[in-house]
């Protein structure tokens, strides 16, 4: 079996618009939690400087979002990462992430939560940190303790220091 080929792709900030295919795409991953369609448009308007899009065809097949985080505005905090079942495969996910790091001015360290389950995710993140010539450290951030059973602990992804040099290759 082949590998799908890479699907080119324009990567762009949000627009407000876009937060309807952002929350119809988080909705179709089937592991997302899924805000209100609301909280996606309102993103789209808010923080489009610090999440991503991923057009093919003028068609949103992907997303980031993050946010700077208040207390330590040199990290850029990366809420959720989702691509359209028909593209995924072919290198999206990291594309965006990448280029989401480019355009973030003094950006210094990534981080995120990854349930355990989500071994795509956890691939996903290892392997941007590789890229970047990172560290990858792992601790719980919320447990079931305050998500509650039904929900798994949420492991926190540091990757830091990103080494904007590598971005550049």
């Amino acid at each position: 079996m082949t590998a799908p080929e890479k699907l080119a792709v324009e990567i762009a900030h949000p627009d407000i618009p876009d937060g309807v295919e952002l929350h119809r795409i988080a909705a179709e991953t089937g592991v997302l939690d899924v805000n209100t369609r609301y909280a996606y448009v309102l993103w789209c308007r808010d923080f489009a400087g610090t999440s991503v899009v991923a057009r093919s065809d003028g068609a949103v097949v992907g997303f980031v979002t993050g946010y700077r985080r208040p207390d330590a505005p040199h990290v850029l905090f990366v809420w959720q990462v989702a691509v359209a079942a028909a593209a995924r495969g072919r290198g999206i996910a990291g594309r965006m992430l990448d280029a989401l790091v480019a355009r973030v001015p003094g950006i210094t360290a990534l981080e995120t939560t990854v349930t355990d389950g989500n071994t795509a995710s956890r691939a996903l993140f290892a392997a941007f940190a590789a890229r970047h010539g990172a560290r990858l450290e792992r601790t719980e951030l919320f447990g079931t303790d305050v998500l509650g059973a039904r929900h798994e602990s949420e492991i926190l992804h540091r990757i830091s220091p990103i080494d904007r040099g590598m971005m550049q290759k």
